[in-house]
């Protein structure tokens, strides 16, 4: 099964967590198969090719099966 995304564009981006302190994660803006084009949040300990990669292959399937509806 290959790619059902491109990605586009990488951010870092910051935010305060519930608990008050100071999280990162990553955005990827991707476009799927489908043509649909979105952000999918990364938290920072998932930022790596093994755990990234089935994140965003899930989320452009559910985007791309939603616009079939």
């Amino acid at each position: 099964m290959g790619n059902e995304y491109k990605v586009l564009r990488i951010t870092q981006m910051s935010r305060i967590s519930d608990e008050g302190g100071i999280e990162h994660y990553y955005r990827h803006r991707i476009k799927t198969k489908g043509g649909i084009v979105l952000d999918v949040n990364v938290e920072r300990k998932d930022f790596t090719p093994e755990l990234t990669a089935p994140i965003l292959q899930k989320e452009a399937q559910n985007a791309d099966k939603i616009k079939a509806l």
